[in-house]
């Protein structure tokens, strides 16, 4: 609270960027995790929260007959811009968020303060919920091809690996640890993934220290274990996922990459991923191309391909296609240290666990701004990608991948706080943070996606995207899901849910009216009603006459004045919001861990209490201005 200079500023207007007529007018608030934005003119009470961790930049811009302009610009590509009536309310505003924003000390961040409902025997159930060894287990592993190492239970080998490692059952420690002093950051060969129909495994390192002619006996011995580990390929692929030219200039620097003269039956590969440095520029690129006004389709297409986004999701999509070889060999894939584009495999196992430096790629803590990089991001929307193209494969929806995205960034769950686990394990995150996964797990509901089977042909065996640029699409599900004026605002998946909930409420309702038309059969003896079909339920009662028969208490035992079909107004069914038939946003506003940033559904029957509901600042909810 000491960084706030400000606390409140009032008569603050927030634009539209889209329909600037609908900008609104209220009073903006700072507190000490959140800035929130509260309409004084809404007949609904609406508000926007926005979390200080998510605040990527803020851009003040001069001053104007109007008042004085503020860009917030958030992680999670939301972007508010609000106009204040006196600069001096501006410039503290901007002075504040500029410190709350940019933590320097990772006890600063949200996910030290966020208290949810919850003991300390919930906490350590959250975190217990996911489980690596469990994981490698489904994996086959260990077997007798792959052992758990404890050669880096206390991080003295490689202080970014986790401390259990999984490697060839023929190599010795000291083949291990001779290999680390020959790869950069000691991040030497070991296990990623294990197929267990033919063998084949994929591992991860970093580059090695060869400089142009440097060799290492150890480290030849670790890749020939690799490959003698699988029996069914007499050989292996080695990926460097950087382009040829940034390894060869590493050799420089007394780096580079494998000599196939040094290592026995390899076959080398270069798969040209960009650095984190191209990454960034051309997500901003892309950004840049977001916020246009009212572009053409023309105009936004050139900018979207000039920004080589898509290019490079493709890249990365490419190297994922070649490591899963038909040819049923081993792969070990590195770059420069192993922690950006070898990571492409799973979030807690290959992100969190082999040291993917969060941290830094999402600029979590006041640091250098050139280590800040979307690799997290890349990652996500290849998968993305990937359900696009198998709708039918995966039984997440994108709501749950946003939800993700949301999280890395807004560091509410200590999931993603660090840059490798003995760093994390210094903090004590365990102890004093929560996790994201048992959230998630709880809330599994709003991220099922209804068109996963268990028996389709998607679902089984290897998937092979196309990688065509055809194939690739924009995601504006993530990135301009906060721009509720765009359309479409609707994708498929999001009415099959709507539908899928509607139907459940109908199958309720059905079930809860068998149940009383029993009871009532029971009761008042109608033993032959069934058999002569359902128009006895709405028979008058005895004595009474069908002419008199004008109000639900005519019927016979109040069936219809108890049924929820006839209290269900016409509202009560779905609602897709159209000119003549608006629901306000603050109805259809969703949690921000929910929001998939397209979808404007909404049903009464859940909206009956939560609709009106204030917002909990643990939650980090938003409402669309």
């Amino acid at each position: 609270m000491e960084h706030i200079r400000l606390p409140k500023a009032e008569k603050v207007r927030l634009l539209n960027r889209l329909s600037p007529r609908r900008s609104a007018v209220g009073t903006l608030y700072l507190t000490a995790t959140h800035t929130i934005y509260v309409e004084s003119e809404a007949q609904v009470r609406s508000e926007t929260w926005v979390l200080h961790s998510l605040v990527c930049r803020l851009e003040k811009q001069a001053n104007t007959p109007t008042g004085c302009s503020l860009i917030m610009r958030c992680k999670n590509f939301q972007v508010l811009h609000f106009v204040f009536p006196q600069e001096q309310d501006c410039v503290h505003i901007q002075a504040s968020l500029q410190r709350l924003s940019q933590p320097e000390q990772y006890e600063e961040l949200y996910c030290f303060s966020y208290k949810p409902n919850a003991d300390e025997e919930e906490r350590q159930e959250e975190w217990a919920f996911l489980n690596l060894k469990a994981e490698y287990r489904r994996l086959g592993i260990p077997n007798a091809l792959w052992k758990s190492s404890p050669v880096n239970h206390n991080y003295k080998v490689s202080d970014t690996y986790p401390a259990e490692l999984y490697v060839p059952e023929s190599a010795t420690p000291q083949v291990i640890v001779g290999s680390s002093k020959f790869r950069s950051r000691g991040r030497f060969p070991t296990l990623s993934y294990y197929c267990k129909d033919n063998h084949a495994a994929i591992c991860r390192s970093s580059q090695p220290l060869s400089g142009f002619s440097a060799r290492c006996l150890e480290d030849e011995q670790l890749l020939e274990a690799v490959l003698r580990s699988n029996p069914r390929s007499d050989f292996m692929y080695v990926v460097d996922t950087r382009p040829k030219l940034n390894a060869i200039a590493n050799r420089a620097a007394g780096k580079g990459y494998e000599n196939e003269d040094h290592y026995s039956n390899i076959k080398f590969q270069f798969i040209s991923i960009e650095n984190i440095h191209v990454m960034r520029n051309s997500q901003q690129k892309m950004l840049d191309v977001c916020e246009l006004r009212t572009p053409s389709m023309a105009v936004f297409l050139e900018g979207l391909e000039s920004s080589g986004w898509l290019k490079h999701i493709k890249a990365a999509l490419d190297a994922g296609v070649f490591a899963v070889s038909e040819e049923g060999a081993s792969v070990l894939v590195h770059c420069s240290d192993g922690w950006d584009r070898t990571a492409q495999v799973l979030i807690e196992r290959e992100w969190v666990s082999f040291g993917h430096k969060f941290s830094h790629r999402c600029n979590h803590l006041d640091g250098d701004s050139k280590e800040v990089s979307p690799v997290m991001d890349q990652f996500l929307e290849c998968v993305w990608q990937l359900t696009e193209q198998f709708p039918c494969a995966f039984e997440f929806n994108e709501r749950f991948l946003v939800s993700i995205h949301h999280h890395v960034y807004a560091c509410q769950y200590g999931n993603f706080v660090g840059n490798n686990q003995r760093e994390r394990l210094v903090l004590g995150l365990r102890g004093k943070t929560h996790s994201l996964w048992k959230h998630l797990w709880d809330n599994r509901c709003d991220y099922i996606n209804p068109l996963f089977r268990t028996d389709n042909c998607q679902s089984q065996g290897v998937l092979r995207p196309s990688t065509a640029p055809y194939c690739f699409k924009f995601w504006s599900g993530l990135y301009n899901r906060f721009d509720r004026g765009m359309h479409p605002r609707q994708s498929v998946e999001d009415y099959l849910m709507a539908v899928r909930e509607e139907t459940l409420q109908l199958e309720e309702q059905l079930a809860s009216h068998q149940e009383q038309i029993e009871k009532l059969e029971n009761e008042q003896g109608w033993s032959g009603a069934a058999d002569e079909g359902r128009s006895l339920l709405w028979a008058p009662a005895p004595g009474g006459s069908m002419a008199l028969a004008n109000t639900p208490q005519d019927y016979t035992g109040g069936f219809v004045a108890s049924s929820p079909c006839q209290q269900r107004s016409p509202e009560d069914s779905l609602i897709f919001p159209s000119p003549r038939n608006k629901t306000s946003d603050a109805d259809l506003s969703v949690h921000s861990e929910q929001e998939s940033g397209i979808a404007d559904i909404s049903f009464n029957s859940l909206l009956g209490e939560e609709g009106a509901r204030e917002p909990d600042p643990d939650e980090a909810a938003y409402s669309a201005a």
